[in-house]
């Protein structure tokens, strides 16, 4: 098992990043957090955890078609906001800041009882052993396949954080950013464009609320809608959102396939069905931006070639920052920092402040 020392570097690493970006040191870095992880990780001590995860959402699929989508995401939002060490899970107490309230979470981010049913189904068999973190890596791959995208095999041995990071939490990847904020966003982490393209494929699941792509409809620019927008597509959005309307109403980020995980994604944003700015700006912006049009049109014409890609993109991210050996803890409670006292109490949004634009 890796050292404490060698651990710590991993977790620096990120903070590194941030402020070099991309530098070849920053990138050694991540390599070696993610070579501290292991597939055999828990052969010895909890031999079936893959499978107990496995069964615990295939049970809440039955009841929640989106769910799968939902711990995909979850584990995305984990990772980009302190590394992948289960803060997102944290409630609101004494001394912690939960991530749930960040806007970009607020009201968006779900699955959160289904990872307690798991943890729950995970100590019953093997106590004290499984962390949230890698909980969340095994719920993320599960959801995939089992919405007939890939497999692979995760790489686990993170423990979970005893802190969390509302201002990173605030500035995730968001569907109003522009293609060179989500660059650099990714870049800060250790992703490149190929994996942004191919991580953004997971919007082949899901869904957003209307007013995550409202503006597109009607006021895009100077009153007028987002000339990327097909016009088809446009009279659709235009009757489940129209101005004035709920803007919570959720609508499917693929049109076609939005359930399953296939390469569909791409080959809407060829014919202008991408749902959010950001998906379609992959293509459309490829005159000031010519690094992600050409995998999107790469992606849309091989579904292996997209699988592969995304594969390799969800093993990387879910090596950022990680903490592993005596660094960080097991909860028994994915909620609650192991110890912790106190009365748990939530926060609820001031009226009119935003809430996060996407609900997958």
């Amino acid at each position: 098992m890796a050292s404490s020392s060698s651990s710590f570097a991993c977790r620096f690493s990120a903070l590194s990043v941030v402020l070099l970006l991309l530098s070849f040191v920053a990138v050694l870095h991540f390599d070696k957090c993610e070579a501290q992880l292991s597939p055999t990780f828990y052969d010895d001590t909890c031999p079936n955890v893959s499978a107990i995860v496995r069964e615990q959402l295939v049970l809440a699929q039955r009841s929640d078609p989106r769910i799968f989508a939902s711990l995909t995401r979850l584990f995305f939002h984990d990772c980009f906001t302190n590394g992948c060490d289960a803060s997102i899970l944290l409630d609101q107490r004494d001394g912690i800041q939960s991530e749930k309230f960040a806007p970009p979470n607020n009201n968006s981010a779900r699955g959160f009882e289904v990872i307690d049913a798991v943890k729950t189904a995970v100590e019953s068999s093997c106590p004290g052993v499984v962390s949230c973190a890698d909980i969340l890596a095994i719920a993320a791959e599960a959801s995939v396949n089992l919405s007939r995208g890939p497999s692979w095999t995760v790489r686990l041995g993170r423990r979970d954080g005893r802190t969390t990071n509302f201002s990173a939490a605030s500035d995730l990847p968001s569907p109003f950013d522009t293609i060179t904020a989500l660059r650099r966003k990714f870049a800060a982490v250790g992703l490149n464009d190929t994996y942004l393209v191919a991580l953004a494929g997971a919007h082949t699941f899901g869904r957003a609320q209307c007013f995550s792509f409202s503006r597109r409809l009607a006021n895009f620019s100077d009153g007028n809608r987002d000339p990327s927008l097909n016009t088809t597509y446009l009279a659709e959005l235009r009757q489940r959102c129209p101005q004035g309307g709920n803007g919570s109403v959720l609508n499917n980020l693929d049109r076609d396939t939005p359930d399953v995980f296939d390469n569909k994604y791409y080959t809407n944003l060829q014919t202008l069905n991408g749902l959010l700015t950001t998906d379609q700006g992959l293509l459309s912006a490829a005159d000031t931006n010519a690094s992600t049009a050409p995998y999107v049109h790469r992606f849309a014409a091989d579904q292996n070639g997209f699988f592969d890609s995304f594969v390799e993109g969800m093993i990387k991210m879910g090596s950022i920052a990680v903490l592993t050996g005596d660094n960080g803890e097991v909860r028994s409670n994915c909620r609650v920092l192991n110890g912790a006292s106190g009365s748990q109490f939530a926060i609820q949004l001031r009226d009119g402040e935003a809430s996060s634009a996407e609900e997958i």
